[in-house]
């Protein structure tokens, strides 16, 4: 599913998201490996016929994501950033109430960051490497916890988390 066909949120129905001992270092090296590669794809989207699709595919989706989703997580997100600066190792319980439609836009995000991998791994140009196993593990865990309890399932805590 592309951006283009993700459905609009309606943010008169919300459903809670916990995530369960959330790592904050794992959290802290995937969201700086997630930046470096965001910030070399928005310069290769900047000419779409040297980059490829998936630079360019990538970088409109977290346009995409960040219009629509404007303010969802903030709380969330200094949590994580101040837990990090403390040196805090985990935060036991991390709540977030959210759209329906969230649960698409992470399975969007997840497939395209899994492209955006492979586009690394085959990559001759880039200074950016594939995600880490670990790494990988930690996003396909948090996306998918929005996923599966959206969908009605009982949060599973990351020391639980084994990857199908």
């Amino acid at each position: 599913m592309s951006p283009h066909r993700l459905r609009p949120p309606d943010f008169s129905e919300l459903v809670d998201v916990h995530l369960l001992e959330v790592p904050v270092d794992v959290w802290a090296r995937t969201q700086e490996h997630t930046d470096e590669l965001l910030r070399e794809f928005a310069l290769m989207s900047s000419d779409p016929a040297a980059s490829g699709e998936v630079p360019v595919r990538l970088t409109h989706l977290i346009e995409v994501l960040t219009a629509t989703y404007s303010g969802v997580g903030s709380d969330q997100e200094a949590q994580l950033y101040a837990a990090s600066e403390a040196g805090q190792a985990q935060i036991d319980d991390l709540a977030f109430r959210v759209p329906l439609a969230t649960s698409e836009a992470c399975i969007v995000l997840g497939e395209t960051l899994d492209a955006a991998d492979v586009y690394c791994q085959e990559g001759q140009h880039l200074l950016t490497l594939a995600t880490p196993e670990e790494l990988q593990r930690f996003r396909r865990w948090y996306l998918g916890q929005f996923v599966d309890q959206i969908a009605g399932a009982a949060p599973v805590p990351w020391s639980a988390y084994a990857p199908a």
